[in-house]
């Protein structure tokens, strides 16, 4: 984990900083799902949208 700590926190400091503050808030949104117990919603919907894309592509052939 330190050296995932680590390249987080040199992309933070070389991106622009709007970008950087968006990566900090998606970063603080995670955290508050994984300590909710919410991950497994957030990766269903994930999975749920790839299929729905799928048959969107299926679809067009």
């Amino acid at each position: 984990m330190d050296v995932l700590i680590q390249e987080l926190d040199l992309k933070l400091r070389q991106w622009q900083p709007e970008i950087a503050q968006q990566v900090r808030q998606y970063i603080k949104e995670v955290i508050e799902l994984a300590d909710e117990g919410g991950l497994d919603l957030v990766r269903s919907k994930i999975v749920e949208q790839e299929v729905l894309d799928l048959i969107d592509e299926s679809e067009t052939w």
